[in-house]
């Protein structure tokens, strides 16, 4: 819409010229400022991955009660907003989120605003961060956003595939280390009646079946049969999805509108729990890092 709106007004100075003199600043002695701007155009051929993070997430978590360790509410609504990124930016292949951070695959060969990085990361990160106000109402009807929360983005390259699987599997571990450990805390906090500071020591040097112990001596909770949503993060690609809706058409040779159920199909942004770690998930979904992508 600008570029067309700046088409216009360069066609409208060319046609009367000296009718919008105010207008002509653009190609005045001062554009020479442009020369300043920074060529931060990413390299071709790569993965773009723009990841973002909750800023001082802790202290936004404690203010508006979040459950603890997980909070539904919370996490449901960051896929929202994850969602409404990728459908706005088609370009992106498959994200991946947990906790309080999502990350956004471009595609390798995207043109998308010429690879320009800052591109990149204000889209995401704006409209990642307005999505999070705008529906926050929808998944925390009686808790009162108290102020706006804050996001920062950061983009990284992956020249293979290999590199970027490397990633996702790195992010998906680092669910799973984050979890475990939240899991064990929060239940020695809430049920054992120990301090934040007397879990914190509790847990110091132990190892993941340490802490698969502690909550199952102690709390009679398997860990493997925690929610995947916790446990693995959220996958989001894109499918076809089928859907059934009612539609009034009107029959030769008849005079009133019938309504009939027609079954169209749609790409729509697709919310998966599972491990993406192994070679499974890329084997069933190889269009992800299909070269023509």
């Amino acid at each position: 819409m600008l570029r067309c709106c700046r088409a216009a007004i360069a066609a409208g100075l060319r046609a009367a010229p000296g009718s919008l003199r105010g207008i002509a600043m653009a190609k005045s002695k001062f554009e020479y400022v442009r020369d300043f701007e920074a060529d931060d155009t990413v390299l071709p051929n790569c993965w773009i991955v723009v990841r973002l993070d909750g800023r001082n997430f802790h202290r936004f978590s404690e203010q508006h009660e979040f459950k603890k360790p997980n909070d539904d509410r919370a996490l449901h609504l960051m896929t929202k907003c994850a969602q409404t990124v990728m459908q706005e930016l088609e370009d992106i292949a498959i994200a991946y989120g947990q906790s309080d951070e999502y990350s956004f695959v471009f595609k390798k060969k995207s043109r998308w605003f010429k690879r320009r990085a800052s591109k990149f990361m204000t889209h995401v990160v704006s409209q990642f961060s307005s999505s999070y106000v705008f529906y926050w109402k929808d998944y925390f009807k009686d808790q009162q956003l108290l102020y706006p929360p804050g996001f920062d983005g950061r983009i990284v390259l992956y020249p293979s595939n290999q590199n970027l699987k490397d990633y996702l599997s790195w992010r998906q571990a680092d669910c799973h280390i984050n979890n475990l450990y939240n899991t064990v805390f929060w239940m020695l906090v809430q049920r054992s009646g120990l301090t934040p500071v007397q879990a914190q020591e509790r847990l110091r040097g132990t190892l993941a079946g340490d802490k698969n112990e502690i909550l199952f001596s102690e709390f009679n909770i398997n860990y493997n049969n925690e929610p995947l949503m916790y446990r693995k993060g959220t996958v989001l690609i894109w499918q076809k999805v089928s859907e059934v809706i009612t539609k009034k058409i009107k029959l030769p040779k008849e005079e009133e509108e019938k309504e009939v159920e027609v079954t169209r199909t749609k790409t729509n942004v697709v919310p998966l729990h599972c491990d993406i770690i192994g070679d499974q998930f890329w084997e069933e979904y190889p269009e992800i890092l299909a070269e023509d992508s």
